[in-house]
């Protein structure tokens, strides 16, 4: 029940059928498969020489078959080493056979020659299912497996003292939807897509702590520590604010400046037809020379922090889009703390490939200031869930699904310019001096280094860093470097409050968090006083945002606080949303007050607290869901795994992706209406509870799930019969016949529903 097409993307999906859903010109995928070439293997060097790269820079193969095979993360260490994910058991073929072995690993990759090709391979660890991230930190990594996310010490390059860190990090969801990414951010903690989880080891010990329901596929940041990512169908998305603010609200589904488009161009120019995509029969997805419209499996962002290619392309944000074999370019821009990106060109493409088998699932900054650009390099990216019958026969008739051990990492550098990776010691002093160099990669490599020493000798140097307030990016991550070493103090922090240049007073806000406490939160209350009091607009939803740190020592001054932002941004929807992220189970005492002074309904403050009320009542009868699977369990389960991680878990929906399930007049109405949607899919617009959901605040499509042979008809029913009576929905049962017959019914279809056809059915 999903309404987005996953994009695991490294799975990256193909699947993506956008808002029309005519037929295609092209009745089937055998009259597609005749007017194109096939498809072979081709070697790397041979795949170079089809890729179209823009001027000026060239493509150079760092790592290939058999070092690794179905790479799709991959992460540096201090000795230039590059750790990688094999996620070699997806999808061996069309139905997923041996999905379940373990067969996946993690390998260091060495260059022992100094060459920039990587010709050593170790095996770190095996035998492992469906690995998909992994993060270095302190003397160990962490590796994520489903579902569950763990520790181990490195000695001599093998694993030792396993540990488990979460037993849930991936519970539910399946493969396209589950958390990844393991990304060690500024502020010292470590995030994930498609996850409301972020993690930071102190100590011996491992905080686990709520955060923003981010992403898909792939995690990167700025300079400032702002999170980008995106959906399968959206080029890019971010945040607005730091990560670790506004999330302590679980009433409050979305918070501005959270999960926010920041492309709004979602058109990609292939450079070869891409008839292999899940909706490829469908006018609309592609265009009259069969090239894909628009993203269907954007994944692996990052920002480009490199010093290699000059200032153009510095903040620069890169998208994946593996199903159109292709890397985007995007320009990003601020004006305050509004974010926004346009691409980099019309007609084209940063790097384009006529290799069909070409699958960027993921890009990374390097040390040398690079580009680099994990290939996962097959045919099949398509998982076996949402495998139509179209792309299943293309498949098979093109040769798709063979080989499977082919896997590529290349990077992308300037033409004739010869790049020397940045070379780490174990000298606190050198480290420090690292936090200003010009490659962003090794300034933030540099901090984690220093945080990871524990040592505090640092503090004197890091500390000078912090005065020269004329070179804001190594004073940043000096602050953070404290931070992380704990020896950050009030006298560090409440200059940069005052200073005149807004990323720097945004990192001090940030990180007020981190060192609020009993004897000092009076003199950081009355900073926060004096800044909104003056109006510093910038500004104002971080207070808004800090006064959740406030409330603990003085209730009634973080609560005077708020309503001083209340009466003076009534109508930012930023300062709204900040303002409620403080007001967990007050937010009708809280609305009963303001509207005495501010009673328009149609002030934005009034009008985002109805709609957390409204959200706080739909919820209150999710208790019998438990009742509920008990008497429905397969329909739990695939709940669970297929429709949860995009309409949430309490069917309110989630931002980006879904519309709510709870209180829908689909779910609850006419079973005839709903089981063809589950069966076939639904795409565009949607009009629930009488509000109607379109891109980007929902993807613009939901697969069915009627043709995988996974699931019988009685499954369908009992996940429909679930979710018809779960929260505070109330319908007939739907039996295995009602499936049944709507199959037959339809049985020569393959498109999607439309709205528009489902209200035409009687």
């Amino acid at each position: 029940m999903k309404y987005a097409v996953a994009c695991y993307a490294l799975i990256a999906f193909a699947g993506s059928c956008k808002n029309s859903a005519r037929e295609s010109t092209h009745p089937d995928s055998l009259a597609i498969r005749k007017s194109i070439a096939e498809a072979p293997q081709l070697s790397p060097e041979e795949s170079i020489k089809k890729m179209h790269i823009e001027d000026g820079f060239a493509v150079k193969l760092v790592a290939s078959e058999p070092l690794v095979t179905a790479p799709v993360a991959m992460s540096w260490d201090d000795k230039g080493r590059i750790w990688v994910v094999d996620m070699q058991d997806y999808m061996p073929d069309t139905v997923g056979t041996g999905e379940d072995q373990p067969t996946g690993k993690v390998v260091i990759l060495a260059d022992t020659n100094g060459d920039g090709v990587m010709d050593k391979s170790n095996i770190f660890l095996d035998s492992l299912v469906l690995p998909r991230a992994i993060c270095l930190i302190e003397n160990g990594i962490l590796v994520a497996e489903p579902p569950k996310l763990w520790y181990y010490d490195i000695v001599d390059d093998k694993p030792v003292n396993k540990r488990l860190i979460d037993s849930a990090y991936a519970e539910g969801g399946n493969v396209e939807h589950q958390p990844n990414g393991l990304f060690r951010a500024l502020d010292n903690w470590i995030y994930n897509a498609k996850s409301a989880k972020r993690y930071r080891k102190e100590g011996d010990r491992w905080l686990i702590e709520r955060t923003h329901f981010r992403g898909q596929w792939g995690i990167t940041q700025d300079a400032y520590g702002r999170l980008f990512y995106n959906t399968n169908s959206e080029n890019l998305l971010g945040d607005y604010f730091s990560p670790g603010l506004g999330a302590e609200n679980k009433n409050q589904k979305s918070v501005a400046g959270y999960v926010t488009k920041v492309v709004d161009d979602n058109r990609v120019y292939p450079v070869r037809p891409t008839p292999g995509v899940n909706r490829g029969y469908m006018e609309g997805v592609l265009d009259d020379s069969l090239r894909l419209v628009n993203f269907t499996a954007a994944c692996g962002p990052v920002i480009y922090k490199g010093n290699a290619f000059g200032d153009a392309y510095q903040g620069n944000a890169f998208v994946a889009e593996p199903s159109a074999n292709l890397i985007k370019r995007n320009i990003i821009t601020d004006k305050g703390y509004i974010i926004n990106g346009e691409e980099a060109y019309k007609n084209k493409e940063f790097l384009a490939s006529e290799d069909e088998r070409f699958r960027p699932v993921n890009l990374s900054n390097g040390p040398d200031g690079a580009l680099y650009v994990v290939d996962m390099y097959r045919g099949i990216i398509q998982h076996k869930t949402y495998l139509t019958p179209y792309l299943k026969n293309e498949i098979k008739e093109r040769s798709l699904t063979q080989p499977l051990n082919c896997g590529r990492i290349y990077k992308i550098v300037p033409e004739n310019k010869t790049l020397q990776p940045v070379q780490f010691t174990d000298n606190t002093a050198q480290l420090v001096q690292l936090l200003q160099h010009p490659n962003g990669w090794v300034r933030s490599k540099a901090q984690q280094l220093l945080i990871d020493k524990k040592d505090k000798s640092a503090t004197v140097p890091l500390r000078q860093l912090l005065q020269n307030t004329a070179q804001p990016l190594p004073l940043i991550h000096a602050l953070w470097t404290m931070e992380g070493l704990g020896v950050l103090g009030d006298s560090d922090v409440m200059p940069l409050l005052k200073q005149n240049d807004w990323t720097i007073r945004m990192q001090a806000l940030s990180v007020l968090p981190s060192v609020i406490n009993k004897s000092n939160y009076a003199q950081y209350a009355s900073e926060l006083e004096q800044m909104a009091n003056s109006n510093d607009t910038l500004a104002a939803p971080y207070i808004a945002f800090l006064t959740h740190d406030i409330q603990p020592y003085n209730a009634g001054r973080a609560k005077q606080l708020l309503l001083t932002l209340t009466e003076k941004y009534p109508d930012n929807v930023y300062v709204a949303d900040a303002i409620i992220s403080n007001l967990q189970d007050k937010e009708a005492a809280y609305y009963a007050e303001i509207r005495k002074k501010e009673p328009d309904t149609s002030l934005v403050i009034n009008k985002r607290l109805s709609k957390v009320i409204a959200d706080i009542a739909k919820a209150k009868n999710n208790s019998n869901v438990e009742k509920l699977a008990k008497l429905y369990p397969k329909g739990a389960t695939i709940f669970r795994s297929l429709c949860q991680t995009c309409h949430g878990t309490d069917g309110n929906g989630v931002t980006a992706l879904a519309p709510p399930l709870n209180g829908s007049n689909w779910v609850q109405g006419d079973k005839n209406r709903l089981i063809p949607i589950v069966l076939y899919g639904l795409t565009g617009p949607v009009t629930v509870a009488g509000k109607t959901y379109k891109a980007p605040e929902i993807s613009g499509d939901m697969p069915g799930i009627g043709a995988n042979k996974e699931f019988t008809d009685k499954d369908i029913a009992q996940v429909l019969s679930y979710v018809r009576n779960a929260w505070n929905n109330k319908a007939e049962k739907i039996t295995a016949a009602d499936v049944s017959a709507i199959r037959e019914k339809y049985k020569d279809r393959q498109k999607t529903f439309t709205m528009e056809e489902l209200n035409g059915i009687h």
